[in-house]
């Protein structure tokens, strides 16, 4: 959409031109909490004085139409680049009633799943999870996030739900020939689940600072009390401090910003000069790759991948084709 406005604005300047110019301790099990949470949060116009001068040389029946033609070539170049940043919604035949995230808003899973419902401008809305108490999902046996209900049916696991959401709203056609283009979007969507998520918590809890930066996003959002803020940001920072050093250790992760950003640099070489690994337009693991890369985007980890990547105009161009959330506002 951006570079739709930046065309048409090139284009219309140059046509113008032409007519004018702390802290708290918890006990162990709600450690264990904390660590289950931070865990799946992995989460111009022209002159006055133009008319006298044009009507001395046209018309003002053609400069109308002049003009009017420049604007429909604007529309026209406008549209064609709309076309490859455009949001794909589904037929509405195809388009759920109701669709319910059960989340925690910092969680890489279950932001792969909100990039997928947003692209696809699939209206959604959120319960906030607690990661304390999870009464909100109580009534579930299946005790992680994210948990999608689509007109009633329990959806669970990141990359089933999209598998699964997919086939229920995009034609049959786009989902079952198989081609290169398929095997390539497969192979990169476990990629995320494999590798790149795991490089994520020993960035964002690499020390004390950060942690506390992350968690401070996390109860920003979340559904907690005053006093349950306080125990899970600092608390959980604490702990999440730790256990990403043993993380470090799990994967074989000796420099975690090293990692971070060879993993990105990966992606980006995977793109092969491409807009999008889906060419003009994203795939799902476009989606899954930003999905899981947005709760990190402006935090301090978020913030050095850009600078000391080339990741940053790929993600420019997916926060525009993705556009604004479809999440219902309560």
């Amino acid at each position: 959409m951006r570079k739709a406005s930046t065309l048409a604005s090139s284009i219309l300047s140059r046509t113008l031109a032409t007519v004018s110019n702390g802290a708290f301790v918890p006990n162990s099990a709600v450690q264990h909490r904390l660590i289950q949470v931070a865990l799946y949060c992995n989460s111009s116009g022209g002159s006055s004085h133009a008319p006298g001068r044009w009507s001395s040389t046209l018309s003002g029946r053609a400069a109308s139409v002049g003009f009017a033609g420049a604007l429909a070539s604007i529309a026209t170049v406008a549209s064609m680049s709309q076309e490859v940043y455009a949001k794909e919604p589904p037929c509405q035949e195809l388009m759920p009633k109701e669709v319910v995230l059960y989340q925690y808003e910092a969680c890489p899973f279950c932001n792969k799943v909100k990039a997928f419902l947003d692209y696809y401008d699939i209206p959604y809305k959120v319960v906030e999870v607690n990661p304390l108490s999870k009464k909100e999902i109580k009534w579930s046996d299946y005790k992680k996030v994210p948990i999608l209900m689509v007109d009633g049916e329990r959806l669970v696991d990141s990359s089933a739900i999209i598998d699964q959401l997919s086939e229920k709203i995009l034609p049959k056609n786009t989902v079952d020939i198989a081609s290169d283009e398929d095997n390539e979007e497969k192979k990169w969507r476990g990629w995320v689940d494999s590798h790149l998520v795991h490089v994520l918590s020993p960035n964002i809890y690499r020390n004390t600072s950060e942690a506390i930066e992350a968690f401070d996003y996390i109860t920003s959002n979340g559904n907690f009390s005053f006093f349950e803020k306080i125990s899970v940001k600092y608390a959980g920072a604490a702990a999440m401090y730790f256990v990403s050093k043993n993380l470090k250790k799990k994967y074989n992760i000796t420099d975690e910003r090293a990692a971070l950003y060879e993993a990105v640099e990966t992606w980006v070489d995977a793109l092969n000069g491409s807009e999008f690994l889906g060419g003009t337009k994203p795939n799902l693991a476009d989606l899954a790759v930003y999905g899981v890369l947005r709760p990190i985007r402006y935090l301090r980890s978020g913030r050095d991948m850009v600078e000391n990547t080339r990741i940053g105009d790929w993600y420019t161009r997916m926060e525009g084709v993705v556009g604004e959330p479809s999440r219902i506002k309560a």
